[in-house]
């Protein structure tokens, strides 16, 4: 049955926004209550105002300190943690050092952010919840209720494991340093690192590939054994993983290896690829000759041979749920053809590895999120200066304006500025809470002397230029192209099949896509300060092979690898323009 459509509200009622602000106020009450006497709370230079006008006050119960709070506490960033985070990594991890550190507690593993652009990871200590029993919009989406199989295509190997010590030197407690999904998943499933030896040799319930899969971080060794175990059983109902970009690339690896995987399933053997050497036993284990499936296969051919293929392969096949917004729309048209038109693709959610900000209003639709979280979200207008006296509260958004999220977070985090923007469309009626799209990441943009072009803009130009009559475009990056006076931006496309007879016109209708987001762009261009956006068309699999690249040169994470919607990094602008086939 089908749940019906949420459609926003334009305005808030008194009913509502009253709901609103009481939740959102009893939350920061509880996380500030908390985390105000940890080392960082009670030391930070930053929060000694705001000891001083909430001494004596029972900071859990009095309503004035969310006054408080609203008037002393700064805006804050990575640098305000950064050394406190830091005491996790001497030697030897002290209990009575590491302990309340940020939160009460201790923290159940360090999630590693992506450095998408190149720049050094950012670490954020994550403690058990203890405002909420409500399982995160993530959570909810890993345990979707299902009789059916799934693949897992998640990450569970770690960069680190921090062993504290207490005063008579016994190891009190392992942390896990790794990628936010790793810990995530490993939290959500209660997957302690102490127990991981347990749980090699097996294949988990509901699970289509062995535990051990999640181990080999190979980017393209990961994706063809998780797709191995997958071709070889048809009862396959759900994909989850973090990035649509994982599905694709899977999809062009069972292309390119059809043939070794059907030996593969035939034969009951895993293939002699790379990179897994220290799970193939567990693999080989729980892997099982198969012929009546492999002549299945065979008859239904590769995943280009037909539209629709995946429900070929897996009948039952119901979900595909990813990260599929932003940028990573663009994948959607070609995992559809692949999918066929039956199978959902989900969106996880909305956040980043500091929080989980919000979920989706409605199945199916990928772009539109509703504030969800058990922190605290308050927002900056994206037009004012970015000072704590513009912080708005989430009743106060109003449609059609784009902010930056400041979070509170259980985690630790005090007013710490997200480096998205939103754009509001609403409020949701069930409870009064924004409404939101993703518009970009602000450190992302391009900047010119007469104007920025953020994220949202490039996907605007991306959907222009998405045509029968111009190419069919599955990946794209920009650049700031200074290969000629005046500068302008540059675009590195990856497309399905060959240039259309209109790609004559490409860079005229990309510039009119930019001067229709901003009118500045005109004006620039009359002025001589831009000229037309530039377009080079890469070879096919240039992204796929980019992720493995990156995945290589910086030993990152399987589930981390992105590539930037902006290519800031001269190393990563080389690599990809060597690869380019034409311009247009």
């Amino acid at each position: 049955m089908s749940l019906p459509t949420v459609n926003p509200l334009w305005t808030l009622p008194p009913e509502l926004k009253a709901a609103l602000q009481e939740r959102t106020e009893r939350s920061l009450r509880g996380i500030v209550g908390a985390n105000i006497t940890t080392h960082y709370g009670v030391s930070v230079p930053s929060l000694s105002l705001f000891r001083q006008v909430t001494a004596g006050k029972d900071v859990k119960e009095d309503p004035t300190v969310i006054v408080d709070f609203r008037r002393a506490v700064p805006l804050t960033d990575y640098g305000c943690y950064s050394p406190f985070i830091a005491n996790f990594f001497r030697r030897p991890c002290k209990q009575s050092e590491l302990e309340n550190l940020l939160a009460p507690g201790l923290p159940i593993y360090i999630a590693k952010s992506s450095s998408t652009t190149g720049n050094k990871s950012n670490l954020f200590p994550k403690y058990p919840r203890r405002l909420s029993a409500t399982p995160s919009s993530f959570a909810q989406r890993l345990h979707l209720s299902s009789s059916g199989k799934a693949v897992h295509m998640y990450c569970l190997a770690y960069r680190e494991l921090l062993e504290v010590m207490g005063e008579d030197g016994e190891v009190m407690k392992k942390i896990l340093v790794c990628i936010g999904s790793c810990g995530g998943v490993r939290n959500t499933e209660n997957w302690p690192v102490e127990t991981d030896s347990t749980r090699m040799g097996t294949t988990m319930p509901g699970h289509v590939s062995p535990w051990a899969t999640g181990f080999i971080t190979h980017h393209r060794s990961f994706l063809l054994i998780h797709a191995l175990f997958a071709l070889s059983d048809p009862m396959v109902e759900r994909f989850l993983m973090t990035f649509l970009t994982f599905f694709a690339d899977l999809i062009r690896y069972v292309q390119e290896d059809w043939d070794l995987l059907i030996t593969s399933v035939r034969d009951g053997t895993i293939p002699n690829i790379g990179h897994i050497e220290h799970v193939r036993t567990y693999l080989q284990a729980n892997f099982r000759a198969n012929p009546q499936r492999a002549e299945e296969l065979r008859n239904i051919g590769p995943p280009l041979n037909c539209p629709g293929w995946a429900q070929r392969v897996w009948p039952n096949l119901k979900t595909v749920v990813c990260i599929c917004s932003g940028m990573f729309a663009t994948l959607i048209p070609k995992a559809r053809s692949v999918l066929g038109p039956n199978v959902l693709i989900q969106n996880i959610g909305y956040g980043c590895t500091e929080c989980s900000i919000g979920r989706m209003l409605n199945i199916g639709d990928t772009e539109t999120f509703v504030l969800e979280t058990t922190d605290v979200v308050e927002f900056l207008d994206t037009s004012e200066v970015l000072v704590h006296d513009n912080i708005l509260q989430a009743w106060d958004l109003q449609p059609g304006k784009c902010y930056q999220p400041v979070v509170t977070t259980e985690d630790g985090l005090w007013r710490y500025l997200i480096d998205d923007m939103i754009q509001v469309t609403g409020f949701d009626p069930r409870n009064g809470s924004p409404v939101f799209k993703f518009y970009g990441r602000k450190n992302l943009a391009i900047r010119f002397p007469y104007t920025q072009i953020t994220e949202a803009h490039l996907v605007s130009v991306i959907r222009s230029l998405d045509t029968e009559d111009i190419a069919k475009i599955q990946e794209f990056t920009a650049v700031v192209d200074s290969r000629e006076l005046p500068q302008t931006v540059g675009f590195f496309l990856e497309i399905i099949g060959d240039i259309g007879p209109g790609a004559t016109a490409a860079r005229q209708k990309a510039f009119e896509a930019l001067v229709r987001a901003n009118e500045d762009h005109q004006r620039a261009f009359g002025a001589g300060l831009i000229r037309l956006p530039t377009i080079r068309i890469v070879k096919p699999g240039t992204f796929a092979e980019y992720r493995l690249w990156r995945g290589e040169s910086m030993d990152a994470g399987v589930g981390q690898i992105k590539v930037p919607i902006v290519m800031l990094n001269e190393e990563q602008q080389e690599w990809i323009a060597e690869r380019v086939i034409v311009e247009l």
